[in-house]
């Protein structure tokens, strides 16, 4: 399937490029195109320089916690709702407990702690792989939930709106919080669906039902807070669990007797390996998400999409905030790019720029996600990752723009 989708971005880039040259006049494409091998190139090195030491960090931290008794420790705490996602996977497997250390620091928007662990978490599930090139159950399971963005407190948009002069900043937190519920219950029910899971069981229905009451009270809770109060805890609350979790590593290893700084080196030396191995997946994907943007073949569809709303008679208000939904699954930068030019071509607190931000909030650099997590153990069969990922951003997207328009529609 990567093979297929890489090919495919090719030749969809060399097809509208021969187009805007033929029809377009402009044989100034094919220079663009060649400019962004070559730029993409530069950028996914600079990529893993910025990522050698947060990989160093934390694979060095994880190895404390993995000796101090941590994962294990959580991979029995969620025991049975493992047991019916992820029925392939021994009981007690150490991959369980780094399963739902990557998934908390998800939900509360610590990538940069949340990468390394999934990284970590995609390692060992490998080690249960017979098919070392072919994606397991539990490995699509893991990677699609990933991939449908389960950020529950979206600091850094509330940052992005804070920059651009929003009078209230978190107005679009729940906007967020519920379009990414629809992006994860979809992924999760898709990969179910495809895999036979039981989801109906006693074990499971009783832990999702409780998750889900739990974030019902928190959204209770947060919705009697001032804008101001609520971003101000959103950003404590992060850094207090992100720090809280170095320390409980630290601490727990003490305790244990665990030779921290000795087993922190070890774990740190894993981090330069995994680096290295990434960089020809990266490589790879940024050049044909690259040559993709230079063609121009992202406008055309824009503009194809605006052609067909309004001959369906459809608002198109949300047209000019598609950018951000058409490059997030490609590449979370230029994700990021285009919210800050809807928001200052828009106005900060416009329906596209809303929009635009709940977008940004919901979805997932799917296709980075599936080169970073199925690069790093060599996977070239992604299965049905890729099909189940790709319906949880259609999901955040279409919730977007239904929740905006309830939220916002007068604007």
């Amino acid at each position: 399937m990567l093979n297929r989708l890489w090919l495919g971005f090719f030749v969809v880039a060399a097809l509208a490029a021969l187009h805007r040259w033929l029809v377009g006049g402009d044989p100034a494409v094919f220079a663009a195109l060649v400019g962004s091998l070559f730029d993409m190139a530069r950028v996914a090195v600079d990529l893993m320089v910025l990522l050698f030491g947060t990989l160093t960090l934390w694979l060095g931290l994880l190895r404390i916690a993995e000796r101090a008794g941590l994962v294990e420790g959580l991979a029995r705490l969620l025991g049975p709702l493992f047991r019916v996602l992820l029925p392939g996977v021994p009981a007690g497997h150490p991959a369980l407990g780094l399963i739902t250390m990557n998934f908390a620091a998800n939900m509360l928007g610590l990538d940069n702690a949340a990468t390394p662990i999934g990284l970590r978490a995609m390692r060992a599930l490998q080690e249960l792989n017979p098919r070392q090139d072919t994606a397991t159950d539990a490995q699509i399971l893991f990677l699609v939930l990933n991939a449908s963005s389960l950020t529950l407190l979206p600091v850094t948009i509330f940052m992005y709106r804070a920059q651009a002069g929003a009078h209230d900043p978190a107005l679009v937190f729940l906007p967020i919080v519920l379009a990414t519920s629809a992006s994860t219950l979809t992924g999760l029910l898709s990969v179910a669906w495809m895999q036979r899971l039981a989801l109906w069981r006693p074990s499971a229905l009783a832990y999702l039902g409780s998750g889900g009451a739990l974030l019902g009270a928190l959204l209770a809770w947060l919705s009697t807070l001032s804008a101001a109060a609520l971003a101000q805890t959103s950003s404590l609350f992060g850094n207090l669990v992100l720090f809280g979790v170095i320390m409980t590593f630290l601490l727990a290893g003490a305790i244990r007797r665990v030779p921290v700084y000795d087993a922190f080196i070890d774990g740190a030396r894993d981090g330069f390996s995994v680096a290295r191995d990434l960089l020809p997946y990266l490589v790879a994907m940024l050049c044909a998400v690259g040559v993709l943007r230079a063609s121009g073949a992202l406008d055309d569809a824009l503009g194809g999409i605006r052609w067909g709303a309004q001959a369906l008679g459809l608002h198109t208000g949300f047209v000019d905030a598609l950018p951000v939904a058409l490059v997030k699954p490609f590449s979370g930068s230029a994700a990021r790019a285009m919210l800050i030019e809807v928001i200052h071509h828009n106005g900060v607190d416009s329906f596209p720029a809303l929009l635009a931000a709940t977008m940004q909030g919901s979805t997932e650099t799917t296709f980075y996600v599936l080169a970073v997590y199925f690069g790093a153990v060599g996977i070239r069969r992604a299965r049905h990752a890729v099909g189940c990922a790709l319906l949880a951003d259609l999901a955040g997207v279409l919730a977007s723009i239904a929740v905006c328009g309830w939220f916002f529609g007068g604007r």
